[in-house]
């Protein structure tokens, strides 16, 4: 039994958005010039390095949800003379997503991977909810791209299945009516993607416009 207080999480001071659930200008979050793009779930930064380095005009957002890499990925970015226009906040993207405007405000979304929970009772820690889907939209300006990758096939069927289901999106890939895609067309890849080449893992791609 624990006798007095509760510990301070060693990462309770990470970079998050304003208490109080008020919505919040993406301007705020990163002030300056260039289009938006947000990745949900960066993880260990590496996909945001590197789309930093290919797309110098934009600034980029990243949503991760464990405390100790939103903190420890924000930092390098600094160190890096990246922090004016690439951080990373401890959100939940699907509470922070729907505070965050202006709509159609933002030329990107990308989900590398998500959802690596099988078990049914996990079923509730899944990045695509109801409600995500309405939250991407309504951020992307109109012909914005939303982009998932994963490396677990009936995954990929899940999220085409589901991004399907909502008529504002339009399938953007290599083929008519379509929305694969046979390689990453971002100049940027995520560690996880990078692991999933080398070992020769298929990955399935996807993207969309906004209509």
């Amino acid at each position: 039994m624990r006798i007095g207080p509760r510990p301070t999480h060693p990462y309770a001071h990470a970079a998050r958005l304003p208490d109080g659930g008020a919505p919040v200008g993406l301007d705020d979050v990163i002030p300056g010039d260039g289009p938006f793009e947000i990745e949900i779930g960066p993880g260990r930064g590496g996909f945001l390095f590197e789309r930093a380095a290919v797309a110098p005009d934009a600034r980029l957002l990243g949503l991760e949800i464990r405390l100790k890499w939103a903190h420890i990925v924000d930092e390098r970015l600094k160190k890096a003379g990246l922090g004016g226009r690439v951080r990373v906040l401890a959100e939940d993207a699907g509470l922070a997503l729907p505070r965050l405007g202006p709509d159609a405000s933002v030329r990107a979304v990308f989900l590398h991977f998500p959802d690596p929970w099988w078990k049914k009772r996990h079923e509730k820690r899944l990045v695509m909810k109801d409600g995500l889907l309405e939250s991407i939209h309504r951020l992307l300006e109109p012909g914005g791209i939303f982009y998932i990758q994963t490396d677990v096939e009936e995954r990929a069927a899940q999220y085409a299945d589901r991004v399907a289901s909502h008529p504002g999106f339009l399938p953007a890939g290599d083929s008519p009516a379509s929305p694969v895609v046979a390689d990453n067309p971002f100049g940027a890849r995520s560690p996880r993607e990078h692991r999933a080449i080398a070992d020769g893992l298929p990955v399935f791609r996807l993207r969309w416009q906004r209509g």
